[in-house]
Order: structure tokens, then C-alpha cells, then sequence
């Protein structure tokens, strides 16, 4: 239930100690009662549950390791990261010498929400670029830049550290186009040495390590899918 998107784990045992819970026309009291999601009818609140169960989960997704769903030159996938049975797809992508956040799931409305620029989910990026930006380069990025055949968004830049050879800098988009954070430090003469999504919207890595991953929870699943809590 908790995975479907029904409610949290703690409200889906309640829902299920009252007596809200049938599965094949059965009353069930205790949480853990076994269920095949794809075979069995299962009744909340009045209300059939989705027999397609909704997976969401996030990824630390290690540098090297791909985005996409298929690979013919036999390359590590994200996807081979997860062993879960359901087909699940990447929403959006992260290239292959990026670590960091990403979301996977078989929600096809979720990824095209969260993909789409009118809902605009800000991604945090900390990056190691080469030299220190100065206040004219800064000013570009967050104007937006020209960049191949199309002018990126207004982001947002600050320097957090300055070494002598290079800068840490955390960066803020809502686009996705392809390296656009890679093309958009090149532009500016400052190419990035070493890059991570640390968050997308409110949703941060936390203590997840690389190659680690775990399921959402209901409120950040609400949260994505802009539903009141």
C-alpha cells in the first residue's frame, strides 16, 4: 500500500487495523498479510487498489555508470544498481561521469511531471571546476547563456570554495538538457573537473552512498506528484 502511494507505512497499518483492508473479499487485521499486487483483488477503504503496483525509488548513481534504460555495448546501467522485478525507467538522466540523485519509477505521469519544464523542480548540483569565476562569469550563468542552438534559463551560482587552481560552486537549474550544467561551466571558461546532483526540488541524497538507493516515502511521493498532504 505504502509503495502504491496509498498512504504512509504507519497509516497503511492502521487502515489495516480498523478493518479498511480486504484482500479477495477477506477482512485482513495484521500488517505483513502476504499479496500478489498483479493477481489479487485488494480492497482499501472501499476502493480497489491498483492491481500495476507504483515503484519510486532514489539512487546515488555512481560516477560510470549509465542512465539509460538499454546499453548494447554491455556498460553498467543504473537499473542493474536496483534488484527489483518490475521494470522501472530513469526520470531524466544524469551522464555517465556524474554522480548523484535520481529517481527511478514505472509512474509514466510522475516522469512526465517531473521532466516537464512548466513544473520547474529545481536540481542542485555541487560542482569542482577549473580556476575561480569572477563576478562577470557569475553574472552570465545566472542570465542564462547561449549555448549550441538554444539560450539555458536563469540559474543560480555561488562559489562555496576557492582553492588555488579551483572552485567548488553550487549550481541551481530547472532544465535538463543534455551536460546543459557541463556546457554552461565550459561556456564561462571555468570546464567542471568533478560534478554531483545532491538534490532535486526538496528531495536530498542524504546519507546515501554511492551505488546505494532506497524507496521513497508517501510524503515525498505526494510531494512530486503536487498533491496535498
Amino acid at each position: 500500500m505504502a509503495q502504491c502511494g496509498v498512504a504512509s507505512r504507519r497509516k497503511s497499518e492502521e487502515l489495516i487495523q480498523k478493518g479498511l483492508v480486504m484482500v479477495n473479499g477477506i477482512t485482513i487485521h495484521e500488517p505483513g498479510f502476504p499479496v500478489e499486487p498483479e493477481q489479487d483483488e485488494i480492497i482499501v477503504a472501499g476502493t480497489r487498489l491498483s492491481t500495476a503496483v507504483k515503484i519510486y525509488v532514489m539512487i546515488n548513481k555512481p560516477k560510470g555508470v549509465l542512465s539509460t534504460s538499454e546499453d548494447t555495448h554491455g556498460r553498467q546501467r543504473v537499473l542493474d544498481l536496483v534488484p527489483i522485478k518490475e521494470r522501472l525507467y530513469t526520470v531524466g538522466r544524469l551522464d555517465m561521469d556524474t554522480e548523484g540523485l535520481l529517481l527511478l519509477t514505472n509512474d509514466g505521469d510522475l516522469t512526465f511531471r517531473l521532466t516537464h519544464p512548466s513544473h520547474e523542480f529545481i536540481k542542485i548540483y555541487i560542482g569542482l571546476v577549473k580556476g575561480c569565476p569572477d563576478n562577470s562569469s557569475l553574472e552570465a550563468f545566472r542570465h542564462g547563456i547561449d549555448i549550441e542552438d538554444y539560450h539555458t534559463a536563469p540559474a543560480a551560482i555561488k562559489v562555496l570554495k576557492v582553492d588555488r587552481q579551483t572552485s567548488l560552486l553550487e549550481m541551481r537549474i530547472h532544465e535538463g538538457k543534455k551536460r546543459q550544467i557541463r556546457k554552461m561551466c565550459a561556456a564561462i571558461g571555468h570546464p567542471v573537473i568533478d560534478l554531483k546532483r545532491v538534490a532535486v526540488g526538496e528531495l536530498t541524497l542524504g546519507n546515501l552512498k554511492p551505488g546505494e538507493w532506497r524507496y521513497l516515502n508517501h510524503d515525498e511521493i505526494t510531494y512530486l506528484k503536487g498533491e496535498k498532504q
